[in-house]
């Protein structure tokens, strides 16, 4: 980490990483201990005391975030040629598709997120080994297989995610910027955690909530209680 400054050692003596804060406290406590000098991303983890492994017990969505990601994102719409005005006057970065599949073929990935269409993912699933590691795949689940292309660019400019539990249980999510305010960083933690909090599986017992841990690209992570946010038991 960066040498702090006199402003974020004071910060740091005025925070317990041991300990839990309600969230706007938390989104307080990440903006002051930044350590980036750039813009840093705020993150939230949330551990959640299921079993991935289990098809019943996988949980993925997608959220709208009130106050957006604060990041431009680079949309790729992969559609037949009667789309294709659609999508870009709905605000798409890139729009084709034999040419871009070439292109992401020979390894081309410099964009944020792809949307497509059911009638040609015949032809992009064949993508499957080159977009899914970089998790960039379309999926019906997440919104970004669809017929209604321009509404799909317009969420996903707008500030929709989607999110998955990976493998050890943790989902990751980018909900802003360190220049938001506490209360955007806050609002946007929120519905990301109570959405998580709707799609608890039946078959998950115990714990939901393990942790839930915010930070920026350069911070330690701050504990934030679950029960500070309305209507999570």
């Amino acid at each position: 980490m960066a040498k702090l400054t006199k402003k974020q050692k004071e910060a740091f003596s005025k925070y317990d990483p041991t300990q839990i804060y309600p969230l706007s406290k938390a989104a307080e406590i990440v903006k002051e201990i930044n350590g980036a000098s750039f813009d840093a991303s705020v993150d939230i983890d949330v551990r959640l005391g299921v079993d991935p492994r289990k098809a019943d017990q996988m949980v993925r969505g997608v959220v709208a975030l009130p106050h957006g990601t604060g990041k431009e994102v680079k949309v790729l719409v992969l559609c037949t040629p009667d789309k294709e005005q659609e999508a870009k006057d709905a605000g798409a970065d890139h729009v084709g598709l034999d040419d871009y599949i070439a292109k992401i073929e020979g390894g081309w990935t410099d964009i944020d997120v792809i949307i497509t269409m059911p009638t040609v993912m015949a032809k992009v699933g064949r993508l499957g080994r080159v977009l899914g590691p970089r998790g960039l795949m379309p999926n019906p689940k997440s919104g970004t297989v669809t017929l209604d292309v321009a509404k799909a660019v317009q969420d996903v400019k707008g500030g929709k995610i989607d999110f998955k539990v990976d493998k050890h249980g943790i989902i990751h999510a980018s909900i802003g910027k360190v220049s938001f305010s506490e209360d955007k960083i806050a609002e946007n933690a929120a519905e990301v955690i109570s959405t998580i909090f709707k799609l608890k599986p039946a078959s998950s017992k115990g714990t939901y909530f393990k942790s839930i841990n915010m930070s920026t690209t350069q911070s330690p992570g701050v504990k934030i209680d679950k029960h500070s946010i309305s209507g999570i038991k």
